[in-house]
């Protein structure tokens, strides 16, 4: 496949991939872990059945455990590793602040450097409607804080009934109580008495799913339509925002057609509701572009940002505001009664400053816009041959296949296999035994490699996911599944 890697350049800085020294006693720690550790979203019977996995250390796109086997992150930790692991220059900035001015709050008409500093270079990178940003310390906080400011911006106007937000089915949003509920996760919702009142959802985007006898292009403006049916039934006078991540992630990497996001921004326009895009995965260079509405075509008036931000090296998170917005607030007066012990904290803000140095100075978005991403879908679309493999798609460096029980012509019509197989984790477990990690949603299996990531590593990549289908196709057919 080298073939499809014309003017291709490896990253020459990324650090030497070295294993660890250092041994560990694995079944200690798990003993550990097991008796202290409550994990999240994790059944805690079955993880104390067979212990947690225990990782070491990262360098580039790879980690490894403690028992030494070495593994391709193909999903970048939790979507967030974008520059890789083992980035020197980020440990250098994140010590130097702690040695400067380890924490100070930004309450009380006070900031710090490195805040006042990210926040002008948030500016800077982001679409030209945004001038301003609120930090938080995560996505889900980021979340919670769109559902305040909204409300308080049509508050400010006057509109004290538009406090209507609508998102999606299957989308996640967070998982604190207003970003679950925000969120479409209906697993979430079943164990919390989810969602909070004045939050709606409509339909996603699923090609798959729900485009039956449609072409993709009349299926994205369908499943936009669903967006204004809502608007509607609840009364255009009452609803404030719609919510969407540009690809939904957790989700199952939902991407829309593209004809769909045109559609959504152009029906925000016409009931003159709040845009609000979730770029947690999405931002910071996924797509190709800094974030993935500008990839979309779309001008949200609301940013959620995170994960990326820092590599997730440190936690940090936050909204980029709109001018619309922020005039308002600003205008009006008043406290914004909202906001965290962390928000804006320097330690983080700082290894954010050289998170973003890095992506510019390595320009890695436009590597993955003209080099990895063009060539991960080339890559992608040849593992659609694959027997288990009903259909493969990607965007940027995120990408998925859908494993079925018997391939067809149209995608619609090949055969699934039933959710009690649970075949998706079966292949799970056997990425992992091949050493790569690839997360399972269902039977679709989902990637998102470090931005840093080569075409010879994708070539890696992708011939251990084969090789884990191939294991996974033995083992159906002994079951005699297929």
């Amino acid at each position: 496949m080298h073939s499809l890697k014309p003017g291709f350049s490896a990253i020459a800085n990324l650090n030497q991939v070295t294993e660890p020294a250092q041994t560990f006693d694995t079944k200690a720690i798990q003993a550990l872990d097991t008796a202290h550790y409550l994990h999240p979203f994790t059944d805690f019977k079955d993880l104390n059945q067979k212990g947690a996995r225990v990782m070491v250390k990262g360098d580039g796109i790879y980690i490894w455990d403690s028992e030494g086997k070495k593994i391709l992150d193909a999903m970048s930790g939790l979507w967030c590793v974008n520059v890789g692991y083992g980035r020197n220059s980020i440990s250098a900035a994140v010590y130097q602040q702690m040695e400067t001015l380890p924490f100070y709050n930004s309450f009380f008409n006070t900031t710090n450097v490195p805040a006042a500093q990210l926040a002008a270079k948030l500016v800077e990178i982001s679409p030209p409607q945004f001038s301003h940003v609120f930090f938080t310390s995560s996505g889900s906080e980021g979340n919670d804080t769109n559902l305040r400011m909204v409300r308080r911006y049509w508050d400010l106007l006057g509109y004290k009934d538009r406090h209507v937000i609508i998102s999606r089915h299957n989308a996640y949003h967070g998982s604190t109580v207003a970003g679950a509920s925000l969120g479409g996760m209906r697993a979430m919702h079943a164990q919390a008495g989810l969602p909070i009142p004045g939050i709606e959802h409509i339909g996603q985007p699923n090609y798959l799913e729900s485009g039956r006898g449609m072409t993709e292009a009349e299926f994205g403006i369908k499943a936009a339509s669903w967006l204004e049916d809502k608007i509607l039934e609840t009364g255009p006078e009452k609803v404030a925002a719609f919510i969407g991540e540009p690809i939904q992630g957790a989700g199952g990497v939902v991407i829309p057609p593209a004809t769909y996001w045109p559609e959504i921004q152009r029906i925000c326009d016409k009931y003159g509701i709040l845009l609000i895009a979730d770029e947690v995965i999405c931002g910071f260079g996924r797509l190709g572009t800094w974030f993935g509405s500008e990839r979309m075509g779309i001008r949200p008036d609301l940013m959620t940002f995170a994960k990326g931000v820092t590599s997730g090296y440190i936690p940090l998170g936050g909204v980029m505001v709109s001018d619309r917005v922020a005039d308002i607030l600003i205008e009006k007066g008043g406290d914004f009664n909202h906001g965290f012990t962390y928000s804006g904290h320097p330690v983080a803000c700082a290894a954010a400053l050289e998170n973003i140095r890095i992506l510019e100075q390595e320009k890695l978005i436009g590597q993955v816009a003209n080099q990895t991403g063009p060539y991960l879908q080339q890559a992608f679309a040849q593992l659609a041959s694959h027997p288990l493999v009903g259909f493969a798609n990607s965007c940027g460096l995120v990408a998925g296949l859908n494993l079925v029980r018997q391939k067809a012509e149209l995608q619609h019509d090949c055969v699934l296999f039933g959710t009690e197989q649970n075949v998706g984790m079966i292949c799970r477990g056997y990425m992992f035994s091949q050493g790569i990690i690839m997360r399972a949603v269902g039977d679709r299996m989902i990637i998102a490699p470090p931005l840093c990531i080569s075409v010879m590593q994708i070539d890696e990549m992708t011939g251990l996911i084969r090789s884990a289908l191939d294991q996974t196709l033995e083992d159906l057919q002994a079951r005699g599944w297929v």
